[in-house]
């Protein structure tokens, strides 16, 4: 066979492969590094008189005084009263009324303020209201006037009296502006304090889970990774209801049973409830990173250093604490994005700590001021960027590898030492234990803080309409429709998603073309590498009228939010299907080629059977993630494909406790259950082709290499 027919069908594979990720990741993300710089708006009015002066030049000289004094005769009370003021602006002057005062009396007002100006101002006030005037009110009859004989882009912007202009102003303003220069020095103390927070305790936990110091290790990984399939507001939401001003503790406990405190004054909110929020939401990923790192050190070394008299401390300063550096590094700038990228749980518990995450989603929502908001967008990577070039700067000359990494340390730590890490990590499984138990409790609980009596409204419609009538609390729809929506919506990505995954997987790895193969790995990687609102906000701008066709759009639509969350979740099945790839000898695709296989019938028939641990790992990730993903979708849903992780954040934010933690129950359910579908799908596959129950121990670190990867 012809070589060049031979590579036919890979290059029109790749191909395809890079359009997709061009489409619908590089030119989301590029557009809003050039929206970033779009600084359009009004035209001030020296530049607005200007342009109008050149379009009533363009009028034919026997009918251009006529125009203008038939436009100048025919103004209103209130357009001349404008117009004046306008005309004192282009005449270099500052009007000495008050522009906020009723028409008359400004009218009066400016008769004699005109009465007391000098005769050459006077004159230069009254030459110049004829053209404030007609650029006020009459702009856009002068443009159609001479519409033929102006350029359109004149045209345009005569008509909108708005001009396209570009440079740093959005930038600037996250200086300049005290408001976003409180919400950028908020959101950097928050994700320092946050990393401190977050990574301390992790560590500590993930010490113990690995050098023998917590007593049941898989039972306390297992409590501490169930945040991760709950939406990311969950955690701010049962923080409220546990130490709000109607919590748990804070009210019902601490103030009416004991009263020993006001729950209106000592309660979460502010920045300590962001922080307790931000430690308990981010924990199990960097539990994941850490846990990863911890697990791959060779605990010989520590067996050796003990033997040859080394301290506890000294050992664990010495070669414990370093071979950890390379996954404390990921774990901090980690954590530093989530908490700079979070806007849920300031939100929630913030109040009036501003944070640059909140501002954008209040200028996307609130202002439509898409430009400053992918500035700030943008400027959220800037710090997140210094403190990890700043962080490779310690110790990058030095390697931190062990010689035989994965066998565990059999030394047992001091029993103080046992202690206080089985209390560390029974305090916070008991935190983690507790916000679902609140969940559950608020979901069948009248009203939270207020009425205890037992209730299923929030589940059905029609129960909420009979059961919550004369509350107050029946304002909002009630029942799971939303997350049946987040179910559908993750139904129809999950599958698409996971093979879409497995197939740039194999087009990178297998395919390997010269010329795409780097931009297909590089594109595929970019949502791990860059915050999620980012992504979301990309979304709006690329999809809202492309090429400025409308029918082309997408916004407000059920496909864009299918495509966010599909696109926005495929680097963990590429990860996956690479490294599984890679693990799987290439002369069995050569073989498959050899026997007459074509590509398609290679990729269906031989490399996806043996991708099956990726498939699921590709398939589950964006299913989860569909479900309880926020900080892009939020951007993107509509009245007609509202989201469960949505309407959570905005019955939290309305303090309705009822209807968020409902459908967080209803998401939890189905999560539970998607994950249980998964584990019997692969035991049920091991055991068909005689592998077994046993998962080995390149599978079960398969999730962890996709979640810390990109860090």
């Amino acid at each position: 066979m012809n070589p060049l027919v031979r590579k036919l069908p890979g290059g029109i594979a790749a191909t395809l492969v890079a359009l997709l990720l061009l489409v619908f990741i590089a030119v989301p993300v590029g557009l809003v590094l050039i929206k970033s710089f779009d600084n359009s708006g009004p035209l001030p009015h020296w530049r607005l008189a200007a342009l109008t002066q050149e379009a009533l030049a363009l009028l034919p000289e026997d009918q251009r005084q006529e125009s203008i004094d038939r436009w100048v005769a025919a103004s209103t009370l209130s357009e001349r009263v404008e117009a004046s003021a306008v005309a004192y602006e282009l005449a270099g002057l500052e009007p000495s009324w008050n522009t906020k005062d009723p028409f008359e009396h400004q009218a009066a007002a400016i008769e004699t303020a005109m009465l007391a100006l000098p005769a050459g101002e006077r004159q230069a006030v009254e030459d110049a209201f004829p053209v404030a005037h007609i650029m006020l009110h009459k702009r856009i009859a002068l443009a159609f006037a001479v519409k033929a004989q102006m350029p359109p882009a004149d045209f345009n912007r005569l008509r909108a009296a708005t001009d396209e202009r570009y440079g740093f102003a959005n930038y600037l303003a996250v200086v300049a502006d005290s408001y976003l220069r409180k919400a950028a020095v908020n959101s950097v103390t928050l994700a320092l304090i946050a990393v401190l927070t977050t990574v301390s305790i992790a560590y500590a936990i993930v010490y113990g889970l690995n050098r023998g110091g917590i007593a049941n290790p898989t039972l306390t990984r297992n409590i501490l990774l169930l945040p991760l399939v709950a939406p990311p507001i969950l955690v701010a939401t049962a923080t409220t209801m546990l130490f709000g001003r109607r919590g748990l503790i804070t009210y019902s406990l601490f103030e009416q049973t004991l009263g020993i405190s006001d729950a209106d004054t000592f309660n979460v909110y502010g920045p300590l409830g962001i922080i307790i929020a931000q430690t308990l939401s981010f924990l199990p990923t960097t539990l994941i990173v850490l846990d990863n790192a911890m697990r791959r050190q060779d605990g010989r070394l520590e067996e050796a250093a003990l033997m040859l008299g080394a301290g506890r401390l000294a050992l664990f300063r010495n070669i414990t604490l370093p071979l950890s550096w390379p996954g404390l590094k990921r774990a901090v700038v980690l954590v530093f994005i989530q908490s700079l990228t979070d806007f849920g749980n300031p939100m929630i518990l913030g109040r009036d700590t501003p944070v640059l995450a909140g501002v954008i989603y209040n200028e996307i929502t609130g202002f439509q001021n898409t430009p400053l908001a992918s500035a700030i967008c943008l400027w959220l990577i800037v710090p997140s960027l210094m403190l990890y070039l700043g962080l490779e700067q310690f110790g990058r000359r030095k390697r931190y590898v062990s010689n035989d990494a994965g066998t565990p340390a059999e030394h047992k730590q001091p029993m103080a030492v046992r202690v206080a890490l089985n209390g560390l990590a029974g305090f916070f499984c008991l935190l983690i234990v507790a916000i679902y138990l609140v969940m559950i409790l608020g979901s069948i609980t009248r009203i939270w803080g207020v009425d205890w009596t037992f209730t299923l409204a929030y589940f059905t419609p029609e129960g909420l309409a009979a059961g919550m009538e004369g509350t107050g609390y029946g304002s909002r729809d009630g029942g799971l429709s939303e997350v049946w929506n987040s179910v559908r919506v993750a139904a129809i990505a999950a599958p698409i998603g996971g093979l879409l995954a497995l197939a740039i997987g194999y087009v990178a790895e297998r395919l390997r073309p010269a010329a795409l193969g780097d931009a297909i790995a590089f594109q595929a990687l970019i949502p791990a590498i860059l915050p999620g609102i980012i992504f979301g906000v990309g979304y709006v701008i690329a999809f809202n009228a492309p090429f400025g066709i409308k029918q082309l759009s997408l916004t407000g639509t059920e496909a864009i939010i299918v495509i966010n969350i599909m696109f926005g979740n495929l680097y963990v099945g590429v990860l996956a299907a690479r490294a599984a790839l890679q693990r799987i000898d290439q002369s069995v695709d050569e073989a498959a080629e050899s026997l007459g296989a074509g590509m398609v019938r290679r990729f269906w028939e031989v490399t996806i059977p043996m991708l099956r641990i990726a498939a699921l790992l590709g398939v589950l990730y964006v299913f989860i993630d569909g479900l309880t993903t926020l900080s892009s979708i939020i951007f993107l849903v509509s009245g007609n494909s509202d989201l469960a992780s949505v309407a959570i954040f905005n019955a939290a934010s309305s303090s309705s406790y009822g209807y968020a933690a409902a459908k967080s129950v209803g998401l939890l359910v189905v999560s539970a259950l998607a994950m249980g579908v998964v584990v019997w799908v692969e035991r049920s596959t091991r055991r068909a082709h005689g592998m077994g129950g046993a998962v080995s121990r390149s599978d079960q670190q398969l999730s962890v290499v996709g979640a810390g990867a990109a860090f």
